[in-house]
């Protein structure tokens, strides 16, 4: 396997979209189901209406304690239990790219707290961060998260105290699909 996935919209996959919704910015063209791939290949599906890629990498802006203690608490993706997920593309805002890092880091987590927040419902939502900007994509990440039904309202939470926070300020283009399904391992 490769750290570069593809996310795509169309008529087919085994994740069914049960809504979409523009937080900010403009939406994306409403698809039926999403297929995902993994590797250097898109995969190909029927009456495909968009393709997000990304990859996996390192862990940019938490510190060795909170990479150990997310490592220690995050459930991996693929649970039997979690056939429900979220798709959140994300952009941020030229303003937040022209920042430092150590300026991106305080603004990350000594003021709007994400890892922090984010520990609060581990184990049982699950995720995986995708880098877009880098590949030229129309957004910088792609946040994939998984969780059992029953753990919906906890999603929600969390997406709201994350909205809240000083982070979204410097966000100007998010899109929610919300999926169900059954899957292979991720």
């Amino acid at each position: 396997m490769t750290n570069k996935y593809y996310f795509v919209g169309g008529q087919q996959g085994p994740w069914k979209v049960t809504g979409m919704s523009a937080y900010r910015g403009a939406e994306l063209t409403v698809v039926e189901r999403i297929e995902i791939g993994n590797g250097e290949q898109v995969p190909a599906a029927t009456g495909a209406r968009w393709t997000l890629a990304g990859f996996t990498s390192n862990v940019r802006y938490a510190t060795g304690a909170e990479i150990k203690e997310l490592k220690a608490r995050q459930q991996g993706l693929g649970r039997p239990e979690a056939t429900s997920a979220v798709l959140i593309p994300i952009r941020k805002s030229a303003k937040w790219w022209e920042l430092a890092q150590d300026e991106r880091r305080a603004i990350f987590e000594e003021t709007s707290h994400h890892t922090a927040i984010g520990m609060d419902y581990l184990p049982a939502i699950a995720r995986r961060l995708h880098h877009s900007r880098d590949l030229g994509e129309p957004f910088d990440f792609l946040t994939w998260f998984e969780f059992a039904p029953e753990h919906a309202p906890a999603f929600d939470e969390l997406l709201a105290r994350l909205r809240a926070s000083k982070e979204w300020d410097y966000v100007d283009r998010e899109v929610k699909i919300r999926l169900t399904g059954l899957k292979p391992k991720a």
